[in-house]
């Protein structure tokens, strides 16, 4: 655990950071900040997608995933939580569900729990209590979340509580995981985390399409299943 909270004290940092420097860098400083980094996570989450043995994998993965979901209700949930933390700790409540501080929250919990580094370094910090992979996380997450608050607002630090709920629980569980998991059954989630980043870079941060990307989170569970569905048969 002790990466985990490493982690959430540097979204919080960075976060503090991004909103006190956020008033003094013009709009349109920060618009072309968030294309930025809408361009740097296509291009990692297509980078974690060529990780793939077998893409029709990860497409099973994506259209189950999303099915859960959308019954779920995931991102309906995430929505709901960033609209009770506004009310609770935003002065821009009467903004609404497209207000800034839902839409940092969001894109922010998901960017930060998508992800080999999150995965393989809350594994590793439960196991061995080795938190190197998860402070490397720490280091990007805190500068993004520099990035992210100067735009997007306090929403963005909101997302460290699904941080800890998320890599906590993993690190948690961490016994159990590493007994289940293979090479092949982590390639092909981290190839589904990667066109899942895709699609929050599309829909959230390029802001080219809506899409409910949280929806498809399911579909991290189901790529590691489908592997090992698939070698029941081998």
């Amino acid at each position: 655990m002790t990466g985990t909270f490493i982690n959430v004290a540097t979204i919080l940092i960075g976060g503090t950071i991004g909103l006190f420097f956020g008033s003094r860098i013009p709009e349109r400083f920060k618009s072309t900040v968030i294309a930025g980094m809408g361009l740097f996570t296509a291009a990692m989450g297509l980078q974690m997608f060529l990780k793939s043995g077998n893409p029709l994998i990860v497409l099973g993965a994506l259209i189950i995933g999303a099915l859960l979901g959308e019954w779920i209700g995931i991102e309906d949930w995430l929505q709901s939580l960033g609209e009770t933390l506004e009310k609770r700790f935003s002065q821009d409540a009467e903004t609404g569900a497209s207000s800034r501080f839902v839409r940092g929250f969001m894109v922010s919990s998901l960017l930060f729990c998508i992800g080999p580094m999150a995965i393989l370094g809350s594994i590793q910090d439960g196991l061995t209590g080795d938190y190197n992979l998860l402070a490397v996380k720490s280091t990007l997450d805190g500068f993004a979340s520099i990035a992210f608050a100067s735009t997007l607002g306090i929403g963005v630090m909101f997302s460290s509580v699904i941080i800890l709920i998320y890599q906590g629980g993993i690190s948690l569980l961490a016994g159990q995981l590493s007994a289940i998991v293979t090479e092949a059954m982590m390639n092909e989630m981290t190839a589904t985390g990667g066109v899942i980043l895709v699609g929050l870079a599309v829909s959230n941060l390029l802001e080219i399409k809506k899409i409910r990307v949280g929806n498809f989170l399911p579909a991290l569970a189901v790529a590691p299943l489908i592997v090992w569905v698939l070698g029941l048969f081998k």
